[in-house]
């Protein structure tokens, strides 16, 4: 895969947990199409700092925002977090912007979803959040009411979008975005997940054959 890093943006009250199985698949590559190699994570901040997350798990980004390489972007990770409404990501959000002109895939998931809305980067596209009505009463300039779609994970073109409460279908929406799963493998992956049924563990096992 040309392009091989997967940038995820980290900061101060970052839900930890709503990444946890992306980050997990796409660093291993363990159920990966047999060509594929795993991809590299990058994590980005505002700065250098370290940041702890709402678990309690202190980062250290391994760059800035500024560093980010377009020609390297395999995709662009927002997590969800307490602070997307204040000022202190529009960075990342002009970041989000520039990649999605460019067909780079950009996933946010809960309150990602509201920094999106509040950049208006959700008023011509089909996505979904927390709650249309919460969108509309934190984001007073949202404009994207007409799109929004009431499913726990949406893709339109590059743009994903998940609630806070569906990371297992927000994980199943970026890798079919990255193309790195067959879908055999896909669909075994979150149907063991989801239903905890061992038949779908075998099947998963079968897929990668």
């Amino acid at each position: 895969m040309k392009n091989n890093v997967v940038y995820l943006y980290v900061f101060d009250t970052m839900a930890d947990w709503e990444i946890g199985y992306l980050t997990a698949e796409l660093n291993s590559g363990r159920y990966f199409k047999k060509s594929l190699s795993p991809l590299k994570i990058v994590t980005v901040g505002l700065n250098k700092t370290p940041v702890t997350t709402m678990g309690g798990l202190t980062l250290l980004p391994d760059i800035e925002i500024s560093a980010c390489n377009m020609e390297d972007a395999a995709a662009l990770i927002l997590p969800g977090g307490e602070t997307w409404l204040e000022t202190v990501h529009e960075p990342v959000l002009s970041l989000a912007e520039q990649l999605l002109k460019k067909g780079v895939p950009v996933a946010a998931i809960c309150g990602a979803t509201t920094g999106l809305a509040k950049a208006g980067l959700l008023d011509a596209k089909r996505h979904t959040s927390n709650d249309l009505d919460y969108l509309k009463m934190v984001c007073p300039t949202y404009a994207g009411a007409a799109h929004y779609v009431y499913e726990p994970a949406v893709t339109d073109g590059a743009l994903i979008t998940a609630a806070g409460v569906a990371p297992l279908e927000f994980t199943v929406h970026v890798l079919r975005a990255l193309g790195v799963f067959s879908e055999e493998t896909l669909d075994a992956w979150y149907n063991l997940f989801k239903t905890h049924e061992p038949e779908h563990y075998f099947a998963l096992m079968a897929s990668i054959q």
